[in-house]
């Protein structure tokens, strides 16, 4: 891996892991955050995250997840609290799109009719409600699953593939998921 981008990963990460934005130093954490972590074909990917669950913070109430907490036809944080962190040694090829090596925020972009795009903005270290469109790298479309077990847990997992890697959103009875490969 090239010295100067894996020194750009490690700052990046201590930075947004240690220096938070005014937003997010007004803000209260109130789900788990995650970091996951996965080589892939010689390259490591990263998604740091946080994972609400479908109870209500503090209650026994269940939330209606889909159409409810998560918006159909508005942009949605991908997870909670803090924006969701992509980080990238190399450039990958999400969903048709070249995404250069570096840090990315994901957001989400469900539709009421099942259809759900993955937005990657350049955008980094906001809370995740500060969404900027100016600021999209990309929209990809996602592709629905229903799930056998049900969910109680905002996931995203990263996995690995012949060709590839995939990203995959859990939640509820549903997964969302978009294939990657390492660009040449």
């Amino acid at each position: 891996m090239n010295k100067s981008l894996c020194l750009l990963v490690v700052l990046t990460t201590l930075l947004l892991g240690t220096l938070p934005s005014t937003a997010q130093a007004q803000e209260k954490r109130l789900s788990p955050h995650e970091t996951i972590s996965t080589v892939v074909n010689g390259n490591r990917v990263t998604v740091v995250y946080g994972r609400p669950y479908t109870t209500k913070p503090g209650t026994t109430v269940a939330r209606k997840i889909w159409g409810g907490l998560i918006p159909y036809d508005k942009v949605w944080r991908l997870g909670a609290d803090e924006a969701t962190l992509l980080i990238t040694q190399k450039a990958l090829v999400i969903g048709g799109a070249t995404v250069p090596a570096g840090a990315y925020t994901l957001f989400l972009l469900p539709a009421a009719d099942g259809t759900a795009k993955l937005i990657i903005s350049k955008q980094i270290g906001q809370w995740g409600e500060e969404y900027d469109p100016a600021q999209d790298l990309a929209r990809v479309d996602l592709t629905k699953t229903t799930l056998a077990q049900p969910v109680n847990q905002f996931t995203l997992e990263i996995l690995k593939s012949p060709a590839g890697g995939a990203i995959q959103i859990s939640w509820e009875d549903t997964a969302f998921s978009i294939p990657f490969t390492v660009a040449p």
